[in-house]
């Protein structure tokens, strides 16, 4: 990736925002069935983003999940990933 933008600055991307929100749709009812929120068994975070070099942004969509709570569940992952994997999650 070039260093002109950071992964996550370009206008958002609204025909990826329809296909991201079709497919929660189609995954949420896989795993949750018609349950609601809060009694789903399981939350979901899709995350997609352009390949290259190019400008893109980093689009998610989760089906319901309060956005403080993928916030900690990012946090806890870079953790892991960056050699840390006994914190404790809150998520």
């Amino acid at each position: 990736m070039t260093k002109d933008y950071q992964l996550g600055d370009a206008p958002i991307e609204h025909e990826m925002q329809r296909q991201m929100v079709t497919m929660m749709q189609v995954m949420n009812e896989h795993f949750n069935g018609d349950t609601p929120p809060p009694h789903r068994e399981f939350g979901i975070v899709l995350m997609m983003f352009p390949h290259g070099d190019g400008p893109g942004r980093v689009n998610f969509v989760s089906n319901g999940v309060d956005r403080a709570d993928i916030v900690v569940l990012f946090k806890e992952m870079i953790a892991r990933f960056e050699g840390q994997p006994d914190l404790e999650g809150h998520a």
